[in-house]
């Protein structure tokens, strides 16, 4: 599915910082959205890639998508709607 496909409602760019801090600006961002909502995260911390999926399941968010795409890592994250 080419990126452009994927409509999110907020972007966070954490590229250039290291585990933990992409996941905690996702995390702090996620805390605006309304549920539902589709944020989309770009890293370049290897380590996001577990931290993301993690994250994902045990705060029964959905991760729509993740991708490598020249060293960054691209994920879409569905804030679960409890």
């Amino acid at each position: 599915m080419p990126e452009s496909n994927i409509a999110h409602d907020a972007e966070v760019d954490a590229r250039g910082l290291n585990c933990p801090m992409p996941l905690l600006k996702a995390k702090l961002e996620l805390n605006r959205l309304a549920p539902g909502a589709v944020l989309k995260i770009l890293a370049t911390d290897p380590g996001s890639q577990r931290d993301f999926r993690s994250f994902a399941r045990l705060a029964g968010h959905e991760l729509l998508d993740e991708r490598l795409e020249e060293g960054v890592f691209r994920y879409w994250l569905r804030k679960a709607s409890q």
